[in-house]
């Protein structure tokens, strides 16, 4: 697998490559996930181009240092990953779409963006606690208690793993429980973004002048969609997509679904392009 990094270590990992100039650039959520949380998707895209997964300096596997402090300039590193590559497409999942919508320095460097499962602002996390009210898991309070107890990587993994029922639907537990225990996770990059992002966050800039696809499982119980009823984001470049009987993963419940809404943006890239 190519990789190549920028110079404040923003990761990139070549993934697939097919005919044509474009570049899909996926940044996991989490933070602490990794970009492996997105090989599924990687493998599910049937786009023109080249697809590229990205993981921030100090996040998921990717610590390699290039700087005393790797999130010193989180999230704005990722203007150095665009610039890296032309005709570049960013695919944000979760927080890491959230982190794009924070740098409104990516104006005017993307020909498109894609938000899955994401949010406009940081009022999801309200929503996302009374969700875990609601249904709660003894499984995940118990591993919290073991992680609160000896907070190591090990008892971190497993705190996640107790959640797969919040991420995934029932036909998709099995999957889920495995994706999420396969994760290198990094408890550093969880530590600044909650400190730091997750609870003051707010869009900076919504783009105007190229396609942005919104897709979303339909019972993500994680992040919900509310934030985006607002007007300023129902522009005439917006495509929202739900994924009927998908979780915070929907490209796990439903792969073929997902290809096909992704055919579809990248033909209206290059239709708008024109």
């Amino acid at each position: 697998m190519q990789t190549r990094y920028t110079p404040s270590g923003v990761r990139l990992q070549l993934h697939s490559t097919r005919e044509g100039p474009l570049n899909w650039l996926l940044l996991p959520g989490g933070p602490g996930l990794g970009s492996e949380s997105l090989l599924e998707l990687a493998d599910a895209l049937d786009v023109p181009g080249s697809i590229w997964l990205v993981d921030l300096p100090g996040d998921g596997s990717n610590t390699v240092a290039h700087s005393p402090d790797p999130f010193a300039n989180w999230p704005d590193v990722l203007i150095e990953a665009v610039d890296t590559l032309p005709e570049a497409i960013f695919v944000g999942h979760s927080t890491g779409g959230m982190y794009l919508l924070a740098t409104p320095a990516l104006q005017g460097r993307l020909r498109g963006l894609a938000l899955l499962d994401s949010a406009p602002n940081s009022a999801w996390h309200a929503d996302y606690v009374a969700m875990t009210r609601r249904h709660p898991l003894p499984e995940f309070d118990l591993a919290v208690a073991a992680y609160s107890q000896q907070p190591t990587l090990e008892k971190f993994t497993a705190m996640v793993v107790a959640a797969t029922a919040w991420n995934f639907t029932p036909s998709a537990l099995t999957a889920g429980r495995k994706l999420l225990a396969r994760l290198p996770y990094n408890i550093a990059a969880v530590t600044w973004s909650d400190t730091h992002f997750d609870h003051a966050y707010q869009a900076r800039w919504w783009p105007s002048d190229i396609p942005v696809l919104r897709l979303y499982g339909g019972s993500d119980r994680i992040v919900s969609q509310h934030g985006w009823r607002d007007p300023a984001y129902h522009t005439p470049n917006h495509i929202a997509c739900e994924i009927a009987g998908a979780g915070h993963f929907p490209w796990i419940e439903n792969p073929e679904a997902v290809t096909q809404a992704f055919r579809d943006f990248a033909a209206e890239i290059q239709l708008h392009s024109r």
